[in-house]
């Protein structure tokens, strides 16, 4: 079964919260075993930029991939 653009829209923005919040965690758990000691502020607006970077890659991925797909497509028709 397919998955609606609905869904698939929702789907992403579980992701990025559920991610936000485990960034968000793990700087706080990790960030003192380092000597790092950042404020609760200062660990939501480093989650915030971790997650800004993470999009970015997966779209650039999946922009990338899909191109290559398209390649791949195009390039068994000639044939």
């Amino acid at each position: 079964m397919k998955q609606s653009r609905t869904m698939s829209f929702v789907e992403a923005v579980t992701n990025v919260i559920v991610g936000y919040g485990v960034a968000v965690a793990t700087q706080i758990l990790i960030f003192p075993m380092f000597g790092l000691h950042a404020t609760l502020a200062q660990n939501l607006k480093i989650g915030a930029v971790f997650t800004v970077v993470s999009i970015a890659r997966s779209y650039a991925l999946r922009r990338l991939f899909e191109a290559a797909r398209s390649r791949q497509r195009s390039l068994a028709m000639r044939q």
